[in-house]
This record gives C-alpha cells, sequence and structure tokens, in this order.
C-alpha cells in the first residue's frame, strides 16, 4: 500500500459529519503502552501531524507470532475501549500478518516480522518523528 493510496482511503473511512478532536502524543504513548502490555517488540511511534492530514500517529509494533499478533491486538482494542476511545475498522484478524486497528487518528499496525520487513512502514513515513517505547525489546523498560 503506497502512501498516496492510504491517504486516499482515509478520505473514505471517515465517518460522515463527524470530525473527531485530534490525537494527541500522551493519547499515542498511551495506546502503544497498550502493545507493550503484551511485549509488542520493536514499538514505535510515528508522528504524522506535519506529514499527512490522514492521521496524527501510527503505532508500529512486532509480534513474534500469530497468537503474539492477536493477543497484542486484543489488548489494545479491549483497553482502548475501556479507556472510551473509538474503534472504526480493525482489518487483518484472518490471517494474523499484519492486524491493522483504524482509530482515524491513532492507526495501530501490529506485524509479523516477515510482513514488517517487506512493507517497511517506517522508510514509507521516513520523514515523521519517531518515538521508540521500551528500548526495541520485549520486557525491557521504558
Amino acid at each position: 500500500m503506497t502512501k498516496r493510496s492510504i491517504e486516499q482511503r482515509a478520505e473514505t473511512r471517515r465517518p460522515a459529519g463527524r470530525k473527531p478532536a485530534r490525537a494527541t502524543l500522551a493519547t499515542a504513548r498511551k495506546v502503544a503502552g497498550f502493545a507493550y502490555d503484551k511485549k509488542a517488540v520493536d514499538l514505535l511511534v510515528m508522528d504524522l501531524r506535519k506529514v499527512t492530514d490522514m492521521t496524527s500517529f501510527f503505532i508500529v509494533c512486532t509480534g513474534e507470532s500469530g497468537p503474539q499478533v492477536k493477543a497484542i491486538a486484543d489488548n489494545v482494542l479491549e483497553k482502548a475501549r475501556k479507556a472510551g476511545m473509538e474503534i472504526y475498522n480493525v482489518e487483518g484478524y484472518e490471517a494474523l500478518r499484519w492486524i491493522l486497528i483504524d482509530m482515524i487518528d491513532i492507526v495501530v499496525h501490529v506485524f509479523q516480522p516477515d510482513v514488517r520487513r517487506y512493507y517497511q512502514l517506517e522508510r514509507l513515513w521516513g520523514d515523521a518523528p519517531v518515538e521508540r517505547i521500551g528500548g526495541g525489546e520485549a520486557g525491557s523498560g521504558d
């Protein structure tokens, strides 16, 4: 998926007549923490606010297996909903190789390692500031 196709898709998925408040870095870090709780590795918060209008943040992380990818995504969904955050779309549960959780201003990408290497979102959106959460390894401190 190219940067342009992602932006075009964003225009078709926004709820009609409703513009949610823009997410903050603190909110994005909180959502990233939900992934970290399930030992997501190479966890990044990418700040896209000055790069595109389609979303404010990408949270990109890796799970080492299908079950871990599912556990990370499940935890993000459960805790985000409990925190009152709206989930607009979820894709990828069938294959458990790349689960995308669309919260409009925050988009969470949970990858298996080979899929993450193939798509290289960090390179595609390389002009965005990036914050690494947890030192990049499961179980390491913030």
